[in-house]
């Protein structure tokens, strides 16, 4: 007995769907739980960027991120509200990848840098990194984030598994 191609090349793609959300979703819980268990360390990260003054912004984003990433990595994990939390994910990467982009364009101007010779730990919980790489990391989880916004990975879902 032969399977239908398309059928079987579906089951590729809700296969992958489901190991990139698997995938995706532990990196998330990695990094937000590295963080959150040292939060003095991410408030000096936060801090670098310069972004705000407000000790209690400050404070507000080193206390609640690495917590929300945890969550979204466990919503992942989990198949619970894949698109939402994909979504999340795209809002917190973007400008993220933005404000890095911008910092690693300062630092590699301050010291006179080839761009992708900057070093720095960008408070992502992996510590020191290139920025090329970093970058094409984050361009990486943006694609995969906008793959499962789209649709893909909702096998084993609890809303697609356990609802008849």
């Amino acid at each position: 007995m032969t399977t239908d191609p398309i059928t079987r090349s579906r089951k590729l793609l809700d296969v992958a769907g489901v190991l990139v959300r698997w995938v995706v979703g532990g990196l998330f819980i990695y990094m937000g739980m590295k963080k959150a268990l040292d939060p003095v360390t991410f408030l000096k990260l936060v801090r670098q960027y310069e972004m705000t003054n407000s000790p209690l912004v400050l404070n507000s984003i080193a206390a609640t991120l690495p917590w929300f990433e945890t969550f979204c990595g466990l919503l992942l994990v989990a198949g619970v509200a894949v698109r939402g939390t994909a979504l999340m994910l795209l809002a917190m990467l973007l400008p993220f990848t933005a404000v890095v982009w911008h910092r690693a364009l300062a630092i590699a101007a301050t010291k006179a840098l080839p761009f992708c010779a900057v070093k720095f730990d960008c408070g992502c919980g992996m510590g020191e990194v290139f920025i090329c790489g970093k970058l094409a990391e984050n361009s990486i989880l943006i694609v995969l984030a906008a793959w499962m916004l789209w649709g893909s990975g909702r096998k084993l879902c609890a809303r697609f598994s356990l609802l008849p």
